[in-house]
């Protein structure tokens, strides 16, 4: 006959709602009384069972993670950060991908999120969305990365300073002539992209240098888009002598086209990213390296804090983890040799 938590609790001498909060991590279970419970359902071989646990105690067991993308590098990396969280809190992740190929974001009805989960994780969303907004008037347990917005928990970098460490880097090598590959020619709702700008444009307006409108070439956030947008800077009769990517994966794209003219990234022209990417340390690019992995454990562990100690005022400030400059060998001291070995290998 199968063991039943009635069984635990006759054993342990507690209510069978005492076993549940125990076996469950619950509060208002004191620690001598939690082990006990826990040896004895361990010599009983009893596990609490996950349905009548969620039907017990009104919850689903499950998170919605709300993101625009899920096979950027980005986003998939952020997800094993929340993953490794929930898992270990037994918890499930409802993915939910609103990207359209329009490049639109619809985020489902808000009320069924109220059916299907017990908290929201939102990444990276444009803050002004008003289907976000419809989702916070659910009241439910919300955690945000990558974007902040007042009185929610929110964990991301700061962008502009991010996009100032980059830019700084490639003026104190000496360049002047500083291209950037921007995500779209449109002004764009993501707070990312705008204060990396933001801070691109602060080191240069600080170093007394122009923000040239024919060196801003726009990747899309992928490495084909990169490709382009590096060709495009290229073969403009006065090119850069450094450019800063705004993602690594762009800066990715950037290497091939530069390679593709007959350019050594680092000897010919200098080049930096954001983000740490896994194969940058492979290609030698120079990097602003932010926790991405962490932005999505820190996230989640708020979130789960919010739904284990509803009593427990969780702190709404914005959490800035820091970033790092990582110095390859894709940026040096600048040089304007191959812009005459390039017009030489042109004019053939």
């Amino acid at each position: 006959m199968a063991i039943t938590i009635k069984d635990v609790a006759d054993a342990a001498g507690v209510s069978t709602a005492t076993v549940s909060r125990a076996l469950r991590g619950l509060p208002n279970v004191d620690s001598a009384t939690r082990e006990r419970i826990q040896r004895i359902a361990t010599d009983l071989d009893y596990v609490i069972s996950p349905s009548a646990s969620r039907l017990a105690s009104g919850r689903t067991g499950s998170i919605a993670v709300i993101t625009p993308y899920i096979a950027r590098w980005y986003f998939s990396t952020v997800l094993s950060g929340v993953e490794s969280v929930l898992q270990s809190a037994g918890m499930d992740l409802l993915l939910m991908s609103v990207s359209t190929p329009e490049g639109q974001h619809r985020l489902p009805p808000a009320p069924r999120l109220r059916r299907r989960v017990d908290g929201v994780l939102v990444i990276g969303l444009p803050p002004q969305d008003a289907q976000l907004h419809e989702v916070f008037s659910l009241r439910m347990p919300t955690s945000l990365i990558g974007l902040v917005m007042p009185g929610v928990p929110s964990v991301a970098i700061d962008d502009v300073v991010a996009g100032q460490i980059a830019t700084q880097h490639l003026i104190n090598l000496g360049h002047e002539r500083i291209g950037v590959i921007n995500g779209a020619p449109i002004m764009s709702p993501y707070t990312a992209e705008n204060d990396r700008f933001r801070g691109f444009e602060a080191a240069m307006t600080d170093a007394g240098l122009p923000v040239d409108p024919m060196l801003e070439a726009y990747g899309y956030f992928t490495i084909a888009g990169g490709e382009q947008a590096m060709t495009a800077l290229l073969t403009q009769k006065n090119p850069p002598t450094a450019v800063f990517a705004m993602s690594d994966e762009m800066a990715f794209g950037a290497m091939k086209a530069m390679r593709s003219h007959g350019l050594v990234p680092g000897r010919d022209i200098s080049l930096v990213g954001i983000d740490g990417h896994d194969m940058s340390e492979f290609l030698d690019l120079t990097t602003v390296v932010q926790p991405v992995h962490d932005l999505g454990r820190i996230a989640a562990e708020a979130l789960v804090l919010q739904l284990r100690s509803p009593g427990v005022e969780v702190p709404t400030d914005a959490i800035r983890l820091p970033t790092q400059l990582i110095v390859r060998g894709s940026t040096s001291p600048k040089r304007a040799a191959w812009l005459r070995c390039s017009t030489a290998r042109t004019s053939r």
